[in-house]
């Protein structure tokens, strides 16, 4: 298809669905590897100032993990807070775990989603208050998938599942698919919000 072939099939109406889900897309995975090569550089040049974000993120997202443990589930936890660890006894009365690492904080997602609404098509005079309530909801969900990760631990701690050749335990099923999925459905939900609330809206104002 040629460029103006590709123009106008993005100026079509009838195609914005198609054209704002391919956008999406390729925000998400541009940024993706965009943070995997800046991780590679250690995030030259602001370094110190990522990783001072970086556990200042890490401790509000233990924090704020054992509160809702704690109040909310009323999950008799066990803490240690140099290595960030949060346990619990499990229904077998062995111990469930999850260690937050840097890795775990919310910084990544932060970063994702203030680089898929900058560049994401629409009006700034939501946006200036639609990226910072993103952020909020971001967090939350992180703590969600901490607890939902230790809880599913506390609840099924026996699961083993063959996936690709591979046994798949409580703790991999929990972390490395349920809620890493939730977290990203979260982000594409925000998306739609803005797409469907916003940015729709403000292109048919325009057009009247």
């Amino acid at each position: 298809m040629k460029l103006d072939g590709i123009k106008a099939y993005c100026k079509n109406p009838k195609n914005q669905s198609t054209v704002n889900v391919g956008l999406f897309i390729i925000l998400i995975i541009s940024f993706h590897y965009i943070y995997l090569g800046w991780q590679a550089l250690d995030y030259w040049p602001i370094k110190n100032a990522i990783y001072k974000l970086m556990v200042w993120s890490v401790n509000m997202v233990y924090s704020q993990s054992c509160w809702v443990l704690d109040h909310i589930f009323r999950i008799d936890i066990t803490t240690y807070s140099p290595q960030r660890m949060i346990a619990a006894l499990n229904r077998e009365g062995s111990w469930a775990r999850v260690f937050i690492a840097p890795e775990c904080a919310s910084l990544k997602q932060w970063l994702h989603w203030i680089f898929l609404m900058v560049l994401f098509p629409g009006p700034w005079k939501h946006k200036l208050w639609y990226i910072p309530v993103g952020l909020v909801i971001v967090e939350w969900t992180n703590v969600t998938r901490i607890c939902g990760v230790l809880l599913m631990q506390i609840l099924w701690p026996n699961i083993n599942i063959q996936l690709a050749g591979s046994n798949i335990n409580t703790f991999q099923l929990a972390h490395d698919y349920i809620f890493k999925v939730f977290f990203y459905f979260i982000i594409f939900l925000m998306w739609v919000l803005w797409v469907e609330k916003f940015k729709n809206k403000t292109t048919k104002t325009q057009k009247k």
